[in-house]
């Protein structure tokens, strides 16, 4: 297992950590690199032969290391995360929320069994392990960190992926309301938002050569880490690393970004404009208003650079 970047002086040993969703790509690399911190992890995938080797890893290097195999939404399954936490390392401190799946269709073409499988893996899946989690660490009375795993189609929308895109958004606003919620219990909660070379990065035409030369052991030109934050889930890996850790303590409510050597910080929601008409307004007033200047305020859709721009 190779050394983490950036966490030799950013420790977590002695904290006990859930990564759901650790089988493979993202979520195998956050497990790995807190396993490389110095914490315990509880390894979670419905798949369970990629759980075990995530797991295997972590223990072939020295590190502790346990298993729950089961798809994230229910409740059961979150309290089966945390019970494994508790029982097989005493207490629980870290949750890492990562597990979902995807069925990217167009809105049109999407059907409800589309819709509800990602919302039930993102958003509940994250939502029954964010409250197991939190009642336990409340309980402890020792604080804690709970991180979401968000998306830029989350912070900008994403063609085809109505589903994914809200499921998304909505992490971010459920941990900045978990971040008010459980303040008292020192209990910080963040929202990380990964940008990484991945099956789903390939299907954009601008990424697909890169990510056949990332396959083939190519490194990741440096245009592309940069400008566009693609790197390998390892570069994100620090970012949950620090969060998890003592020296982040204070940082909660947030949306921080990782891709590539590009750290970024979101802005929250913010009103740009007010107006106001004596009165109230009427459809006439407010289309006035409109082109007469609130429309220099008004935002578009899509992340910066995207073919939208062209």
């Amino acid at each position: 297992m190779s050394a983490a970047r950036g966490t030799d002086s950013v420790r977590l040993d002695g904290k006990v950590a859930i990564v759901t969703g650790a089988g493979r790509g993202l979520g195998r690399a956050y497990a790995i690199a807190m396993a490389e911190a110095g914490a315990a992890v509880v390894v979670n995938d419905l798949d369970g032969e990629t759980a075990e080797s995530t797991a295997e890893e972590i223990r072939t290097a020295g590190g502790r290391a346990a298993t729950v195999v089961a798809a994230v939404g229910t409740s059961k399954t979150a309290q089966e995360l945390v019970d494994t936490a508790v029982n097989e390392f005493g207490r629980l401190d870290v949750l890492v929320a990562n597990a979902g799946a995807l069925r990217d269709r167009v809105l049109w073409k999407m059907s409800d069994e589309d819709f509800d499988l990602v919302i039930s893996s993102h958003l509940r899946g994250a939502f029954t392990c964010g409250r197991a989690a939190a009642v336990t660490m409340r309980e402890q009375k020792e604080g804690g960190r709970i991180i979401l795993i968000g998306s830029p189609a989350g912070q900008f929308g994403s063609f085809g992926q109505t589903n994914y895109s809200a499921a998304k958004a909505g992490l971010v606003a459920m941990s900045r309301t978990w971040s008010l919620e459980l303040a008292r219990a020192e209990i910080a909660v963040n929202t990380v938002i990964p940008t990484a070379l991945s099956p789903m990065t390939a299907t954009i035409p601008a990424y697909a050569k890169v990510y056949e030369d990332y396959l083939r052991g190519e490194p990741i030109p440096v245009e592309y880490r940069r400008d566009h934050a693609l790197g390998t889930p390892e570069d994100v890996a620090p970012l949950v690393v620090w969060l998890a850790s003592d020296a982040a303590a204070d940082v909660t409510g947030q949306a921080l970004g990782l891709g590539g050597d590009r750290l970024t910080v979101y802005s929250h929601p913010d009103v740009l404009h007010t107006q106001n008409h004596d009165g109230g307004w009427s459809p006439a007033l407010i289309d006035e208003a409109w082109h007469s200047g609130l429309d220099a305020h008004a935002q578009r859709s899509g992340p910066r650079g995207s073919e939208q721009d062209s």
